[in-house]
């Protein structure tokens, strides 16, 4: 999370999108930043014990024991730094379903929303992201999730953060929604297309060279009580 959060506000001054992908030490679970801790608590996966943090970004919570995490930084300045969460929403899982579909798996993008009426009975409606409860991260396909085609399974959701450096995406795949794939070919594909659609070239980069105390002091932050329990 804290290197996540360092890409957003500390990357070197060049204006275009930086991805990456990675992986757990041990079972993990992140949440949402305006999530309460006592709800996140008590919808924990039992009985095993998790790395808990809470993320910069919003959503629900995120088991990442069998998942493919990744973050994608958009700067300020890229047309969808300004555009609504919605559309940046959907053309980052656009480009996801399509990397998924072309390992044949079926993906594709949900274009409907499921919000609860006054009687608490579930209403599918198109509509906006501000309609998104934030619970448990795959327990129901939100709008523009990836989904498993003709089944509304989810498959991946992310969730976002914009400030004045840019905009940082924070996304996870369940592996165990899908079937045999290679994923070092669906990242491959993944951030080619990420690439095209967000107008530049998919090419490994250097790690930044922050300042070692800066990213200490972060890394000591997220990893705090104060922030895991603060809300």
């Amino acid at each position: 999370m804290a290197s996540d959060f360092m890409l957003l506000q500390r990357y070197p001054t060049v204006s275009v999108p930086r991805f990456r992908h990675y992986e757990w030490r041990g079972p993990a679970c992140t949440f949402g930043y305006s999530q309460k801790i006592n709800f996140v608590r008590a919808h924990l996966p039992a009985p095993e014990s998790f790395d808990l943090c809470r993320r910069p970004t919003g959503g629900g919570i995120v088991d990442h024991r069998t998942d493919w995490t990744y973050a994608l930084v958009i700067p300020r300045g890229h047309e969808l730094y300004d555009a609504r969460a919605a559309l940046s929403y959907r053309i980052v899982h656009e480009c996801l379903a399509a990397a998924l579909v072309a390992l044949g798996q079926p993906a594709e993008v949900n274009q409907q929303c499921v919000s609860l009426n006054d009687q608490g009975k579930e209403l599918v409606v198109p509509s906006s992201l501000d309609l998104a409860r934030p619970g448990v991260c795959f327990q129901r396909a939100e709008l523009y999730d990836v989904v498993q085609a003709n089944r509304g399974v989810k498959i991946a959701g992310a969730a976002q953060k914009r400030n004045k450096h840019g905009l940082l995406f924070q996304g996870s795949i369940e592996k165990g929604s899908l079937g045999s794939i290679d994923w070092d070919l669906f990242s491959e594909k993944f951030t080619t297309g990420l690439a095209l659609a967000l107008g530049t070239i998919a090419q490994p980069t250097p790690w930044p060279e922050w300042h070692e105390d800066e990213v200490i002091g972060l890394t000591d932050q997220y990893a705090s009580a104060e922030w895991t329990e603060s809300r």
